[in-house]
């Protein structure tokens, strides 16, 4: 499965209680990075965001925004600290003496004391539970939203993988039909320069034939190309994998990349070289692109 790792989603929902709108915006990450951006009335759910956005994705830096807006004028539980208002009370009495104020305490002056309200912690925990369903559902909007969006840009990412592979495998191919005849052909030259150099009575035949079995076997890429091969095909069945292959692909990639290394520092001839230098240009744009790849 071929997955983009950049995107954007979007989430709207509305439930009895309250609305909300979740907006989920995706780069590309070697790991998994969550940031959660929640209004006041949701500090507690975080987590629940990021279980949830690690249940759906696993590589990226994620960054969701939330906002939610409670509706209705349903009660929120709301006790009165006796002891608290009764002590606020006396201070503001003792303010007023020493003020000279004959004013009395009224209730809308203890009013201004959030210390006096007991079951701060209910009225929050009340506030989530009216605006997370409606906060889920925006959720799971936004992460199919941004799904759709990433399997798209993964499918244009795939097919320009599988160009550029198959633009390796033509290299290789053409590699493949000048490497032998390249080998003939310095067999051929070192036997020419020994020949010319020493005379045949001092010449072993034997260690000649020694020699260019060496030198053939220097020459010949026949095992790297090879390797490249069932590489290329390891990374088209990665393509095809269900699960994300992103990592797998970036470790393919480096093998095919050392195999190519190894084939141009071994060809000693014009035309093989170039056939590399131009599979390792393709095998660079591969690894740029899949960097972007789940």
């Amino acid at each position: 499965m071929v997955r983009s790792m950049t995107g954007f989603g979007r989430g709207r929902a509305s439930t009895e209680g309250a609305s909300a709108t979740v907006e989920i915006q995706s780069t590309n990450k070697r790991h998994l990075n969550i940031f959660v951006h929640l209004p006041d009335p949701l500090p507690e759910a975080e987590s629940n965001v990021r279980m949830r956005m690690k249940e759906a994705f696993e590589r990226g830096q994620f960054d969701v925004n939330v906002s939610a807006e409670l509706s209705g004028s349903a009660p929120l539980p709301v006790e009165v600290d006796a002891d608290a208002a009764m002590h606020r009370k006396q201070r503001l009495e003792k303010l007023a003496a020493a003020a000279e104020i004959e004013a009395p305490v009224r209730l809308d002056h203890l009013m201004e004391f959030d210390d006096i309200f007991a079951g701060e912690e209910e009225r929050e925990a009340a506030k989530i539970q009216r605006a997370w369903p409606a906060v889920t559902q925006a959720l799971d909007a936004a992460i199919d939203d941004l799904q759709a969006m990433r399997h798209e840009e993964g499918n244009a990412l795939r097919e320009d993988l599988e160009e550029r592979t198959r633009a390796i495998d033509d290299h290789l191919d053409a590699i493949e039909a000048r490497a032998p005849a390249r080998v003939e052909e310095r067999q051929a030259q070192l036997r020419e320069r020994l020949h010319g150099l020493l005379d045949d009575e001092h010449l072993d035949p034997d260690r000649l034939e020694t020699e260019i079995a060496l030198l053939a076997d220097k020459l010949d890429v026949t095992e790297e190309c090879v390797r490249l091969h069932s590489h290329l095909k390891m990374f088209r069945e990665a393509l095809d994998a269900d699960e994300p292959s992103g990592r797998k692909l970036k470790f393919i990639t480096q093998e095919i990349h050392r195999e190519a290394n190894t084939i141009g520092a071994k060809a000693d001839d014009e035309a093989i070289s170039r056939q590399a230098v131009e599979m390792k240009e393709e095998i660079e744009k591969i690894k740029e692109q899949i960097r972007n790849v789940e």
